[in-house]
């Protein structure tokens, strides 16, 4: 991450990025010297919810019912895409680990999910519905994001999925 000579203005940011949310919040984290879980937050507060990162499996378990998703891992080096449906995973020798007939495989460390921030937005003209998993740092884990139909539409029964899951965790969260 580049660091700016002067620390980031986050009021401007939040300007901006409320007239244009539809940016690459990476480049705008990059920029300003923030971490990404930081940018995304400066968003207007309609747009994102935050729940601690302790709900990390109760979040994974609820995917593995969705269907054929986008899981994103985005870094400065790489922007990974990879579409099917989560598949079941349990905890095990220090990682989250996700086994089932998917080409979405691996082993996640969720003791490392500090926060877990339900995101809508727009991004390259469209609508953007996605689950993103933080670490300590502020750092992208991964990205999860609702499937698109063959017209490009979002998947309305994952929306669905994704409101009511958000509401239950943020509630949830709210009473602990």
């Amino acid at each position: 991450m580049s660091q700016s000579s002067a620390p980031a203005d986050l009021d401007a940011i939040r300007r901006e990025l409320a007239e244009n949310p539809g940016g690459v919040l990476e480049s705008t984290a990059s920029q300003h010297g923030l971490s990404l879980q930081a940018v995304v937050e400066l968003l207007p507060q309609e747009m994102w919810a935050r729940v601690p990162g302790d709900l990390f499996v109760e979040v994974m378990q609820d995917l593995t019912e969705w269907g054929d998703v986008t899981v994103i891992a985005h870094t400065r080096d790489i922007i990974l895409e990879v579409e099917g449906p989560v598949p079941p995973g349990k905890l095990g020798h220090g990682f989250y680990n996700l086994h089932g007939d998917s080409p979405i495989g691996g082993h996640l460390r969720a003791d490392n999910c500090k926060a877990i921030v339900f995101l809508r937005r727009p991004f390259m003209g469209k609508e953007s519905v996605s689950i993103q998993f933080f670490n300590a740092e502020g750092g992208s884990m991964f990205k999860v994001f609702v499937g698109r139909d063959e017209n490009r539409a979002l998947k309305p029964e994952q929306v669905e999925r994704f409101e009511a899951l958000k509401a239950r965790l943020t509630q949830k969260a709210e009473a602990a």
